[in-house]
C-alpha cells in the first residue's frame, strides 16, 4: 500500500466521520490499514462469484454477511445508482469488525445484530429482519437510528461534563435513559447501530460503485481549479480511496 493510498483512505474515513456528526469511528486508525485487505477481499469475491457462494469471514457466516448486506442496503438503497448490497458492503463490514474492532466492540456489534432481529420480530408480527418488507426494515432502522443518536448525544454530553474541572461526579450522575440501555455515562459503549451505520457508509463510499457511480471520480486529476461551479444536487467528487 502506497503513502498516497494511505492518505486517501484516511481522507475517506474523515469524510464519513464528518457525515456522521464528527464522532471518531469505532476501530480508529486500524480502519485505514484494514481497508486494503477489504478491497482485496472484495476483488477476490467478485472474481469467485461465478464459482460458488460467498465465504464466511472470521466469525461471520454467509448468512450473517447476507444479513449485513440487507441492513446496509436499507441505509443506502438503490436509487439512480446501485445500493450498498451491490457494492458487497456486508463483506466489508464483517471484515472490518473482525480485523479492527476490540473484543468488547465485536461483542456489542454481534449482540446488536441479534437485538435488531428481535426488534423486527416484535414490530412485525414475528417476522425477522430478513423476512420483513423493505418498508418494514426502513421503519425499524429509522426508529433504531433515533435511539442511537439519543444514546450517542447523551454519552457525548456526559464526556463534556466529565472533562470540566471538578465535574467528574456530575458526569457520572448525568445521562439519559434510552430504551432498556439504562443511564448513559461517559464510559457507556458505542451504540451498536452507530457501528453498523458508519461501517455501511465507509464501505459504500470507498467501493468502486460508491466512488464512480454515487460520486464523481477522475482517475488522474488535471489542473487545480480552486473555484469550480456547483449546482445543488450535483454529485460530490470522490477521493482516491
Amino acid at each position: 500500500m502506497s503513502d498516497y493510498d494511505t492518505i486517501s483512505r484516511r481522507e475517506a474515513i474523515q469524510r464519513v466521520t464528518a457525515m456522521l456528526g464528527g464522532f471518531t469511528l469505532v476501530g480508529g486508525t486500524s480502519l485505514i490499514a484494514a481497508c486494503e485487505k477489504a478491497q482485496q477481499t472484495a476483488k477476490d469475491s467478485s472474481t469467485a462469484a461465478a464459482a460458488g457462494p460467498q465465504q464466511p469471514i472470521g466469525e461471520f457466516s454467509v448468512q450473517d454477511i447476507a444479513y449485513l448486506d440487507e441492513i446496509a442496503d436499507t441505509i443506502l438503497p438503490t436509487t439512480s445508482t446501485p445500493g450498498a448490497k451491490a457494492a458487497k458492503t456486508g463483506a466489508f463490514i464483517a471484515l472490518m469488525v473482525t480485523d479492527t474492532y476490540e473484543p468488547d466492540d465485536r461483542k456489542i456489534f454481534r449482540a446488536g445484530m441479534a437485538t435488531l432481529d428481535e426488534a423486527s420480530k416484535k414490530a412485525n408480527g414475528g417476522q425477522g429482519f430478513m423476512a420483513a418488507t423493505p418498508q418494514q426494515r426502513l421503519t425499524l432502522l429509522e426508529t433504531v437510528d433515533k435511539e442511537a443518536k439519543a444514546h450517542m448525544d447523551a454519552r457525548d454530553a456526559a464526556k463534556r461534563a466529565r472533562d470540566k474541572v471538578g465535574a467528574a461526579k456530575k458526569a457520572a450522575d448525568q445521562g439519559a435513559n434510552v430504551g432498556a440501555a439504562g443511564a448513559i455515562t461517559a464510559d457507556t459503549p458505542t451504540h451498536y447501530f452507530r457501528m453498523m451505520k458508519e461501517l455501511s457508509m465507509l464501505g459504500y463510499f470507498t467501493s468502486e460503485i460508491g466512488c464512480k457511480q454515487a460520486m464523481r471520480y477522475v482517475e488522474s486529476p488535471g489542473r487545480f481549479d480552486p473555484c469550480v461551479p456547483y449546482a445543488p444536487g450535483e454529485k460530490a467528487w470522490a477521493p482516491h480511496a
